[in-house]
């Protein structure tokens, strides 16, 4: 019997995008809300209640709302917003991080999909930390360049008017530079750093992908690594992950006449880890789709743990 699923929130871009990926799933049945029904709160009730797996593609606050509509012990929730990322009885949902958080995906009721920048430090930074080589208390400073689509509707409408080609949106757009971006604490929750990292997201005239990149320098490690060394513990620490990905050291194919593009993951559920650099000069980079490893692949990877089925199922690597 196929599961049945559950996407509250199905008209966002993250909604809509999980929904393809579901779209040919011979082992789902997929709940659909009529479109004048999506705030009518008995009947989101009802299918949130009648699922097996549901996903909230919600805002923060309309996240928590439909949690609490949840009242039996069944169903599983898979929440996309940023509401319960460091919450103590959700589980992260980034399951190449460890062993451990793997099975704990498995085995959990609500778990958190991280946030598309969080994505990226985290899979580089993580294991790293764990092995003691960058210490927790590491001033870490990162900056990550995006497409617009992860800002929403709003957003992708004033890319995509006819005027588009205004100078100011023409150029790349740093943002958040009250240094308080929403993905903060999972940056510094997830890796047990004594600080918030800097934080500089930065918004390009491109529709999607990203790189989010963390320099560091070898001379302040707890135990002093150039960046090849660094390089050969990531390659080994993810050997074995499907959709991480670490690229050759200082490779010429990794870039496109000496520059390095955001899109060349778009479309699949990979992310892929580079480290840049000489000696002790080390530059962490990550490169994915932030509509796929960054939410609604992520999303689905997590689904697909949870119900125990082929971890790379609807997805492409």
């Amino acid at each position: 019997m196929p599961y049945k699923v559950f996407v509250d929130g199905q008209e966002g871009t993250t909604g809509l995008k999980i929904r393809e990926r579901l779209a040919n799933r011979a082992d789902l049945d997929v709940l659909v809300i009529d479109s004048d029904k999506r705030r009518d709160t008995e009947t989101r009730r009802q299918l949130l209640n009648a699922a097996d797996i549901a996903f909230l593609c919600l805002p923060d606050e309309a996240a928590r709302e439909s949690v609490a509509l949840v009242t039996n012990t069944r169903t599983r929730i898979i929440d996309a917003s940023t509401a319960h990322r460091t919450h103590p009885d959700w589980v992260y949902g980034i399951p190449e991080l460890s062993v451990e958080h793997r099975k704990n995906i498995r085995n959990s009721k609500r778990v958190s999909v991280p946030g598309c920048h969080a994505s990226g430090f985290n899979l580089a930074l993580y294991p790293l930390v764990q092995a003691g080589i960058v210490p927790q208390d590491y001033p870490i400073a990162c900056y990550s360049v995006t497409g617009y689509s992860g800002g929403g509707k709003k957003l992708i409408e004033q890319y995509e008017t006819v005027d588009v080609q205004a100078e100011a949106l023409n150029c790349p757009r740093p943002y958040a530079l009250g240094l308080n971006h929403k993905h903060l604490p999972e940056m510094q929750a997830v890796n047990g750093l004594t600080h918030h990292p800097l934080f500089t997201p930065i918004l390009g005239n491109f529709y999607q992908g990203m790189i989010v990149s963390t320099p560091l320098a070898g001379r302040l490690l707890n135990k002093k690594r150039s960046a090849e060394e660094v390089h050969e513990y990531l390659a080994s620490y993810y050997k074995a992950q499907k959709f991480v990905k670490v690229m050759p050291f200082a490779a010429e194919t990794n870039l496109d006449n000496g520059f390095f593009s955001a899109t060349a993951c778009n479309g699949t559920n990979r992310l892929e880890l580079f480290v840049f650099g000489q000696k002790d000069q080390i530059l962490l980079s990550a490169r994915l789709d932030n509509l796929g490893k960054g939410s609604s692949g992520a999303a689905v990877q997590v689904m697909n743990v949870m119900l125990g089925v082929d971890e790379a199922l609807g997805l492409t690597s």
